[in-house]
């Protein structure tokens, strides 16, 4: 366990990191084995470049924004879920988003006539 220790402690000298070894010897043999496995595994430098994106300000115009008609999942064959689903997830990993946001009440304001729990959003493509 000494040379993973080791490998550990090197990278975590590297990422400016030595803190989470702090406790270690008051863990027990299993603790040590699983944190020492962690610290080895973890890829720190994607875990930076994710820290550093955050520091990214994102633009999003407004000229994209447009009001959305639903459809009552309900009414949806499982054909139908599925196709809906894969083209949300295909939009998702090509960087798109969309964003709703609803607050409690029976949907009036959106014109609706039934609760907002019950209004889906129907996928443009």
């Amino acid at each position: 366990m000494e040379n993973k220790y080791n490998q550990a402690k090197k990278i975590l000298e590297k990422y400016d990191q030595m803190h989470l070894l702090s406790q270690y010897e008051k863990l027990d043999d299993v603790k040590k084995e699983y944190l020492l496995n962690q610290i080895i595994n973890m890829d720190f430098e994607q875990v930076n470049e994710l820290y550093e994106q955050t520091k990214k300000e994102i633009k999003i115009g407004t000229e994209k924004i447009e009001p959305i008609s639903y459809i009552e999942k309900e009414k949806l064959s499982k054909e139908e879920k599925e196709k809906y689903f894969q083209i949300g997830s295909n939009e998702i990993k090509k960087g798109k988003l969309a964003v709703v946001t609803m607050a409690g009440g029976q949907g009036t304001r959106l014109r609706a006539l039934r609760a907002k729990r019950n209004i889906c959003i129907k996928y443009k493509t």
